[in-house]
Formats: structure tokens, sequence, C-alpha cells
């Protein structure tokens, strides 16, 4: 399938007042949703707080809250099929009145029949919780119910394909949507300052698609469901294993499916390219909404087939106290059995950094810090790059726990993980291993930064190539010298060649960058969360 980049949707409703029309056709939609796909953008959590800061504000502050709505049923008189049934909105929530739309969420999350949707949706709610409760709406949002992730839905139809079990691999909300939709979803700016106002236009755009990209995706899911089900019997029907096809392809192709039927393939277009006008929702809302302790829902009742999807496929997301606690405090440890004080002493050891890293000066090494990041905290290693550190992965994911220390005593560098039952090979790796206790990746980075007593500055960020951890040519490329290196190559967009930038190349893999909007936002990301404006 061809690869385009993404629509944008449009209109985009951006909701930052409750006494606005965005605001009225919110409270409308999620009332009448019978589908509603989150997604949600956030901050950083605040360091070096007082110790008189609520527990909340450890996580990171949701700032802007991204909802797709399937309305239930179509405004009255309103017969235009060429109209898309969704709408998209970006609810600022560092402007809107917390306490304006914390009931009508609160009820949409439980609703018994609004499908939820969303993409590895818990670590989300459990920051938009927090976020309400530091502002004293306690408790929070605890359950969304019912839930199908986006992740289960891929998975599904992957196992139908083949028409036996796979793996459940984590892929990425892109790599869904390219397989799927056909359509490229541009992250570049997923590291974007989400805390700044105003949000630029690009960015509203990135938060929308991420939200509306989700309903196209069940779209997909709900049409072959229901094609299956219906060509049960019959021999000329559509072939539900080619899921190549988009969903122009399957209701343009003959199938006796009497759903698919009537749907006309102008309005299958109008699914896929999203919403091309809404204005017809004002005409008939009313400006006068009253928020209430509890608002009336008003969803038609759900057709046959939602329903099957949602009794056979859906299931919640339901938040423990645990989830409400950072997990980054440190474990009491348990007196080790009798024989096995050597390896419980070296571990209780490699827990709290001490001594002089293996590359330290005094060790006859060059000082300069290199480290192996293990499958565990691979994340955290290219955050190490993007800072100018030397930050390693495995030669392979499938390796055990000796080929990982036999690779760190190769080059020389500390061993950086999460599992515990690593530190058990402390007696190995002398002065080798480390323990990162953080979950978040910029925690984690800073937890390295500040055990390791690492100096980092403005000029050594984004010297190293995120992709296989090589330095950049000193000398940076000119865009004819970096056309002609890109050749057969790599494919530097049009749109770059009039604006007089600098590339680097890097020496190991040969990856070209340059500095464009995603560079600066990066470079400003890791300036803040390693303090190097002051």
């Amino acid at each position: 399938m061809e690869q385009r980049p993404y629509p944008n949707p449009k209109p985009i409703h951006y909701v930052s007042t409750p006494d606005s029309p965005e605001f009225t056709l919110l409270t409308h939609s999620l009332t009448h949703s019978s589908i509603v796909a989150l997604d949600a953008e956030w901050k950083p959590p605040v360091r070096h707080l007082s110790a008189t800061t609520t527990e909340h504000r450890a996580f990171p502050t949701v700032s802007l809250l991204q909802l797709a709505c399937r309305l239930a049923q179509s405004p009255p008189e309103s017969t235009d099929l060429t109209r898309s049934d969704s709408v998209v909105f970006l609810v600022d929530l560092q402007s809107v009145p917390l306490g304006s739309i914390y009931v009508i969420l609160k009820e949409m999350l439980v609703a018994e029949n609004v499908l939820k949707l969303g993409f590895k949706f818990k670590q989300d709610l459990v920051y938009l919780s927090s976020t309400f409760c530091s502002f004293g709406f306690d408790p929070g949002f605890d359950k969304v119910e019912p839930f199908l992730d986006i992740s289960s839905i891929y998975y599904l139809l992957q196992q139908r394909q083949l028409g036996k079990k796979v793996s459940k691999d984590s892929k990425s909300l892109a790599t869904i949507c390219k397989e799927l939709l056909g359509f490229s979803l541009s992250k570049e700016l997923q590291c974007s300052d989400w805390s700044q106002r105003p949000l630029t236009e690009e960015q509203k755009i990135y938060a929308a698609v991420d939200a509306h990209c989700l309903l196209e995706l069940f779209t997909i899911f709900e049409l072959r469901i229901d094609i299956q089900a219906s060509s049960a019997n019959d021999d000329d029907a559509l072939d539900f294993r080619n899921i190549n096809l988009g969903l122009k392809e399957i209701l343009e192709k003959p199938t006796p499916c009497k759903r698919i039927l009537s749907t006309k393939v102008n309005e299958a277009s109008n699914i896929v390219r999203v919403t091309t006008a809404s204005d017809f929702f004002k005409d008939y809302l009313s400006t006068d909404v009253i928020i209430s302790n509890s608002l009336c829902r008003q969803t038609a009742p759900l057709n046959h087939s939602l329903s099957e999807i949602i009794s056979k496929y859906s299931t919640k997301i339901l938040l423990k106290e645990s989830d409400r606690k950072p997990r980054n405090s440190r474990k009491v440890k348990k007196q080790p059995a009798s024989g096995s004080n050597r390896i419980a002493k070296g571990a209780e050891y490699l827990d709290n950094w001490q001594g002089p890293p293996p590359w330290d000066s005094m060790n006859g090494s060059d000082g300069c810090p290199k480290f192996l990041c293990d499958v565990m905290v691979e994340g955290l290693a290219k955050h190490l790059r993007c800072v100018g550190i030397d930050a390693a992965v495995p030669n392979s994911k499938k390796l055990d726990s000796r080929e990982l220390i036999e690779q760190a005593l190769k080059e020389k560098r500390v061993l950086l993980t999460r599992d515990a039952k690593l530190l058990r090979h402390g007696y190995l790796l002398n002065n080798q291993i480390y323990r990162v206790k953080s979950l978040l990746k910029n925690e984690q980075l800073l937890e390295v930064i500040q055990t390791f007593q690492l100096n980092i500055s403005e000029n050594q960020l984004m010297s190293r190539c995120t992709k296989c951890n090589g330095k950049f040519i000193q000398k940076p490329l000119t865009t004819e010298e970096a056309i002609e290196a890109a050749k057969g190559f790599q494919k530097i967009p049009n749109c770059l060649f009039n604006k007089n930038l600098e590339f680097w190349q890097c020496m190991d893999c040969n990856q070209l960058y340059w500095e464009g909007t995603q560079y600066h936002n990066a470079v400003q990301k890791f300036v803040n969360i390693c303090n190097l404006t002051e």
C-alpha cells in the first residue's frame, strides 16, 4: 500500500474556556458519542519540590487532552452522507477550569454505552488522574470501562489474517497506522514542550492526529469484523485475510454484506480523509450549557455490531493504589540466605554506586563515560546519546546475562539495567553494573548524570547519532554535499533545499541530520531537563 502522510483533521476544536462554542460542542459530543478516542500530552514534573508538595505532583502534569468522538446519531435533519460523524477536540487543561469538565469526563470514562479507545492509555490515565487530584479533585479518574486498546486491535487483525496465534510484539502507533491505514504518522513533535502557550499550528495538528487515527483504526477493525460475520457462508465474499486493503478498497469490492453495500464509497473516503466540515453542529446546539453534578447522557442505544465488539473484545483500565504512587522509591532489601553473603553484599553495593567507574583516568582509561543499556532501559540509551554520552545497546535483544556481562567487560562500559536479578553478577562486573531506579526516561537520565557526576554542556547536545551511537563528522555538509551523500540511502525533504541549512552525517551508519524543528525542540528539551540555562 502506498505510504502517504496522515491527512490533517479539519476542523480542530481547541477548547480553552468554558464559555466558548467549542466547549458547548465538547459537552454535547461527550454526552452523545458512542465511541471516544483518548490521548494526552504532558510535561515532566517540576524538580526540587518542597517537602510539603503533594505526592501527586511527582507525576508529569497533563497539559493537553485530545478527544476524537464518533457521534451515536447524526444531528437533526442531517442527511448528508458525505459528512463524517466524528469530531476532534483539544482541551487545554492549562486554561480550562478543571472543575468545568471533571464530572463530564468522569461519567464518560465509565459510561457503559460509550466505547473508549486508546493506545497504551493507562500511563496517560495515571497522569490525568494525578493532575486533577493535585488541584483538589480527589478521587481522580480510577477506571475506564469499556475500553479497547489499539494494540489489541492490531494483534487481533494479525491473528485473523494468519489464521493462528501470533506473538504480541509491541508495535508503535506509527507502525500500526502504516500497516492498516497506509498513512505515515509523523512523530516529529513528540518531544516538543507542551507546557508552552500558545501552541503552534503544527503541535495542534500533531495532537489531533494522534487521537483521530485511533478512530480510523477502529473503523478498519469494525468493518472487517462485520465482513467476516456476513461472509461466513458465502464463497464470493471479501477475503478477510487481505489485511492490506484500505477502507475504500473494502467498500468498492463486491460483497453481499448489506451493511457495506449500504455505505457509499465517497463516505468511506471521507472516513479516511477525516472531517471536512462540522459547522452544522453549531446550527442546532444551544449555547446555554448548565454544568451540574450529574449530567444526563443522551447517547442512542448501541447498534448490534458495536455491542458485539464491546462484549467480545473490550476490557477495562482499573488503577490500583500502587499506580498512584511514584515507583522510584527504594525497596527494603531482604536478608540474604546463608552462603550467599558475597553476592548479596555485591548487590547492595552496586545498588548504591560507589568508587571510580571503569573509564576513570586513574584506571588508565580515557576518562570518557561509556554505558551499555539493556533492553529494559533502551530508551535511556537514546536520551544519553542526545546529551553526547556514549551509550550502546546489546548486540542482540536475545542476549543472556553472561553475554551482556561479556560485552560490558570487553568495551569497558557500565551496564545499566532495571533488572535486579542482574545484580547477582556484580562479583563478575566489578564497578561495572548499576540498577536504574527511576521509571521515566527523563528522570532516568537525571539519575545517571547525578550518580556518575557527568558533565553535560549545551555544545554536547545532539552530537551523537541517536540511531547507532556513532559520532558526527567534524565538518558540516552543505546542501549539495548532503544530497550527494544521501543518494540511494536517505531521502531529504524538498522543503529543506532553500533554507540554507547545515547537515551532519554519522561516521558509522552515514545517517544524515539537519537543524530543523525537531532538532531545536529536542535541544530545548534537554536544556530544560539538564538545567543548562542556569
